[in-house]
């Protein structure tokens, strides 16, 4: 079906048109669209009216599409993973999730993130991308309970709780490296799941420090001071309050129980996880 537009003078215009001249060198439009999309322009030139302009046409074939699409599925489905499936991925995560990262980074942070996630899926495909996320989420959760509270305090994170690049790398550098010796095969198959057992502890131990400190400070009516376990203030650098550990213990077995169901760790491995944070954080 095709639907053509066209401009011309015509004698069945009305009367009074007759009342002005007619330009002999009007320009000539002409559009045509059909079921095999062809786009086509004509103009004639008023200094040569005898010499038409070259005419541009466009093809799009719908199968080129679906090539395009398949390919772009097979690179982000590829197993093992690339660095190619890997960045994409991450762009189209980090563009679809964009209103929730810019409530918990700055934008140099979500920078830093966007190469963190890239790293982990790469090393250790979707299943470690959704720890990671896992990760992100209840940390971001548990930084803006009470902020109104903790700002009054002196206590909160700065910008509202928006981490900056430092907090990322700080926070996945233990990670990161297990990622690298992953992808870099280091020490062979006989280590190659140690780095990813690595990799679960080491957010696990993050997330259960995160947590704890954020829902101490919010929720916790004594703290101590860890190595005296002297009562101090709340924001206390080394504080620990009741809530504040029973909030990052639960953290930490929720996030290693992620790993666990994901396939990265066994149960086994998941409570070595949930008690190496629990060690780090306390010693």
């Amino acid at each position: 079906m095709a639907l053509t537009f066209a401009m011309l003078a015509s004698p069945s215009l009305p009367n009074f048109m007759s009342q002005f001249p007619r330009q002999q060198n009007l320009p000539y439009l002409h559009f045509s669209f059909s079921s095999n999309p062809t786009y086509q322009k004509t103009h004639t030139s008023s200094l040569r009216p005898t010499k038409m302009s070259q005419i541009l046409t466009v093809k799009a074939s719908p199968s080129d599409l679906e090539g395009t699409l398949s390919r772009a599925i097979n690179v982000v489905a590829s197993n093992p993973t690339s660095w190619q499936s890997a960045i994409l991925s991450n762009a189209v995560i980090f563009v679809l999730g964009s209103p929730i990262l810019i409530t918990g980074l700055s934008l140099s942070g979500i920078a830093a993130a966007f190469l963190l996630g890239t790293l982990t899926w790469r090393a250790f495909g979707p299943p470690g991308f959704l720890l990671v996320a896992t990760y992100f989420v209840l940390g971001t959760a548990a930084t803006k309970v009470k902020m109104a509270q903790k700002e009054a305090q002196g206590v909160a994170e700065k910008r509202k709780g928006r981490r900056g690049p430092g907090s990322v790398i700080g926070s996945s550098a233990a990670g990161c490296v297990c990622a690298f010796l992953s992808i870099y095969g280091i020490g062979g198959k006989a280590l190659s799941h140690l780095w990813q057992l690595g990799f679960v502890s080491s957010f696990c131990t993050k997330l259960s420090d995160t947590v704890s400190s954020e829902i101490g400070k919010a929720y916790g009516k004594t703290t101590y001071l860890v190595t005296t376990f002297k009562v101090i203030p709340r924001g206390t650098e080394g504080a620990v309050s009741v809530e504040g550990t029973v909030a990052g213990l639960l953290a930490s077995v929720l996030l290693a129980s992620v790993g666990c169901l994901t396939g990265q760790i066994n149960a086994n491995e998941a409570i070595i996880c949930v008690l190496a944070s629990q060690i780090a954080n306390f010693g």
